[in-house]
C-alpha cells in the first residue's frame, strides 16, 4: 500500500474531513504565514536569508548545489519530492530552525549526521526511502508530533527510544516489515493516532490500555488473528480499522467503546452471526464488514 491508498481509504471511510486535513495540512500549515513558497534550489540560495519554505519536487536537484542547501539557515519547512538525491549534505542538521522535513521517493539510505540537534521538528514523513532503522537519536527529537515512515524492502528496526518521544500525537508505519509488534511505542502515552499497516505484525500485546488517549487505530494489511481484550481501555478510541487480517472474532470488552463509531472489518473472515453480535455490543457504531 501507498501512501495515496491510506488516503483514499479515510476519504471512502471516514469522511471527507480527515483526509482533507490530511492533504492541505502537511507542508502547508508550518513556517510563518503567509511566507512564499520557493521551488527552485538555485533561486532560494540567491535569496538565502529570505528563505523559511521550500518545496523542491518532480525535477532532479543540481548536485553542485545540492551541498549549498544547509546556508537556507532560516529555512523552517523541507519538502523533497521525487528529486533524485540519495545523500543529505554533510552538515544538514546545523539546519536547526526546520520544524518540517518531508522526503517522498527519494533513495536515502540513512538519517542526516547529527541527527540529534534537528530539535525543532515537530512534523517528520519519509516516504519510499532505503533506510532499514530509525536511529535512537530520535529521542531528542522531544518537539516531534507526527511521524510518518513507508516504504521499505527490509525489515525495520525501531529503537527503544521512541518511548521517550513525549509530544508524539501521530505515528504512521506502512509497507514496512516488523518483527513483532513494536513495545516500546505502548509508552508513548500522547499518542492519539497509530498506524501500522502492510507491515507483518501477527500478534498484538495486552498493553493498549496504556495507550488511554489513543483515537485512531489503524492496523489494516497485516496477519492479526486477534486484538486484546484490554483495548476497552482506549476510552477515547472512535475510529479502529483492522481491514485484510485473519480475524474472527472481536473479544466482547469492545462494548465499552462508548466513543466507537467507525469500526472496519472488511476482507476478514469473519461471520455474519458474529457481526450481529457486534451490531448488539456496539449501537452507534458503523461496521463495514
Amino acid at each position: 500500500m501507498q501512501k495515496l491508498t491510506f488516503i483514499l481509504f479515510l476519504v471512502l471511510f471516514f469522511g471527507r474531513a480527515i483526509a482533507q486535513d490530511e492533504i492541505k495540512t502537511a507542508f502547508d500549515k508550518y513556517g510563518p504565514y503567509g511566507a512564499p513558497v520557493y521551488t527552485d534550489l538555485k533561486v532560494a540560495l540567491k535569496e538565502e536569508k529570505a528563505v523559511y519554505k521550500l518545496n523542491l519536487s518532480y525535477q532532479p536537484v543540481d548536485l553542485k548545489l545540492w551541498p549549498k542547501l544547509t546556508r537556507l539557515s532560516n529555512m523552517q519547512a523541507l519538502q523533497l519530492q521525487s528529486v533524485s538525491v540519495n545523500q543529505w549534505p554533510d552538515d544538514f542538521s546545523t539546519l536547526t530552525n526546520l520544524v518540517y522535513l518531508g522526503s517522498y521517493n527519494n533513495e536515502f539510505t540513512n538519517f542526516p549526521k547529527d541527527f540529534n540537534k534537528l530539535g525543532s521538528l515537530m512534523y517528520l514523513e519519509l516516504h519510499n526511502t532505503k533506510i532499514d532503522s530509525i536511529p535512537q537519536a530520535i529521542a531528542y527529537l522531544q518537539r516531534l508530533k507526527t511521524f510518518k515512515f513507508s516504504g521499505t524492502n527490509d525489515t525495520l528496526k525501531l529503537p527503544k527510544s521512541l518511548k521517550y518521544l513525549k509530544a508524539l500525537n501521530d505515528l504512521i508505519i506502512e509497507s514496512a516489515i516488523l518483527d513483532s509488534f513494536p513495545k516500546p511505542l505502548f509508552s508513548i502515552t500522547p499518542l492519539k493516532t497509530l498506524v501500522i499497516v502492510n507491515c507483518g505484525i501477527q500478534a498484538m500485546p495486552e498493553n493498549l490500555g496504556k495507550l488511554a488517549n489513543l483515537e485512531i487505530l489503524v492496523l489494516d494489511y497485516n496477519k492479526l488473528s486477534s486484538i486484546p481484550r484490554d483495548i476497552y481501555k482506549c476510552k477515547n478510541l472512535f475510529v479502529l480499522s483492522l481491514r485484510k487480517n485473519n480475524i474472527t472474532k472481536i473479544p466482547d470488552t469492545i462494548c465499552q467503546l462508548k466513543n466507537l463509531t467507525k469500526l472496519d472489518l472488511r476482507d476478514n473472515p469473519i461471520s455474519k452471526d458474529e457481526v450481529e453480535i457486534l451490531k448488539i455490543l456496539l449501537p452507534g457504531c458503523q461496521i463495514a464488514y
